[in-house]
């Protein structure tokens, strides 16, 4: 989980200083800020992963490179959807009873997060007005680390 993001930035990383601009954007997890039992290797994989990035932000500052990694609770994807349904046979729920009471339990924002949200996210820190953000952990979370 860790070594996909370390050799992209490793191969992407002599054109991005050749020309003096270039942005690393990773898509890590909730979990890089927060742990849950039972997942004890994707949180580690996932704090490596913000390791990488405020790495690559500090290495990269003085040749026009940012990184930055986004932290996304659960997003509406097929991947969900099949979590979804996988935790309804465990915990004998139905679907909206395991949204509710177990994907979104620490939620402040009682929904799934749309694909868009993080896209529009993505799109601000590859662009040229996010030249000023690195290193930086964005929550895309529902509130779930507010507490």
């Amino acid at each position: 989980m860790l070594t996909a993001p370390f050799l992209l930035t490793q191969a992407a990383w002599p054109s991005m200083r050749e020309n003096g601009w270039g942005r690393i954007v990773n898509i890590a997890s909730v979990h890089a800020q927060v742990a849950s039992p039972g997942k004890a290797a994707y949180v580690s994989a996932k704090h490596g992963m913000i390791g990488l990035t405020k790495t690559a932000a500090l290495e990269g500052g003085d040749q026009g490179i940012t990184a930055n990694a986004l932290c996304p609770a659960y997003v509406k994807t097929p991947l969900v959807d099949n979590q979804i349904a996988d935790q309804a046979r465990m915990h004998g729920m139905d679907e909206q009873e395991v949204i509710e009471q177990v994907m979104l339990k620490n939620a402040a924002v009682k929904r799934l997060i749309d694909p868009d949200e993080v896209a529009a996210l993505v799109g601000y820190l590859a662009s040229d007005a996010a030249g000023a953000v690195t290193g930086a952990s964005w929550n895309i979370d529902l509130g779930w680390t507010a507490q």
